[in-house]
């Protein structure tokens, strides 16, 4: 993981994250009640639980504090959760933690990582292709990503380019530019490095008492 403030991540990222994951998470409470009715909807007409219906208020008190298990009793805990950050946290504020927090593949947590890990640059760096497709991972972390299916990854970056545009968060020179732009993903995650001083300290305590100085 590697902590960044929501100053220094590029608007054409949030406003991908925005658009994939929760387009009106600056309107509602942290519970979408027109987004939740429609996941409501497909359960009574295919008897399904599917994904859906989740903000990112939501999804932060999925990842930080409950499991991923699809149960009734969870999505309540899940709700309470929601409201309860709410009324703690700025928009702002839940919106950082999100894009710290979120695993993205590829043993990336948060989308500064997850940069370094794809595209090998900071997150400052990002065009809107590449953020349209970091937006993209939360769905299936393990193969949504470029790496893994770089054939899927596409697929999603191009809906969320869409929605981008359907949005009005991009203009059409840029929506038409970025759909085009061909994208370098680094292939392996140990081209970089990312600062883990916390784990660094753990390895220096013990070889110091295996062996002392």
């Amino acid at each position: 993981r590697s902590v960044v403030r929501l100053h220094q991540v590029p608007k054409s990222l949030v406003d991908a994250i925005l658009a994939a994951e929760d387009d009106r998470f600056y309107e509602h409470p942290g519970i979408d009640v027109l987004g939740l009715a429609r996941s409501v909807g497909i359960l009574v007409a295919t008897g399904e639980k599917r994904q859906g219906g989740s903000t990112i208020t939501m999804q932060g008190a999925r990842n930080f504090f409950l499991t991923t298990e699809k149960t009734y009793t969870r999505k309540a805990y899940e709700l309470l959760l929601s409201l309860e950050i709410e009324r703690s946290l700025s928009k702002n504020q839940i919106l950082e933690l999100y894009m710290n927090q979120i695993y993205l593949g590829r043993r990336a947590y948060g989308f500064a990582s997850a940069a370094q890990i794809y595209f090998g640059k900071p997150i400052h760096r990002l065009s809107i292709a590449e953020s349209a497709m970091l937006a993209g991972i939360p769905k299936a972390p393990s193969s949504f990503n470029p790496i893994v299916n770089p054939r899927r990854a596409k697929a999603r970056q191009e809906y969320i380019l869409g929605r981008m545009r359907k949005l009005d968060l991009i203009s059409n020179a840029q929506f038409l530019e970025a759909m085009k732009e061909q994208i370098r993903v680094v292939g392996r995650p140990t081209d970089f490095g990312v600062d883990a001083q916390y784990v660094a300290e753990m390895v220096r305590q013990q070889v110091v008492s295996l062996f002392p100085e």
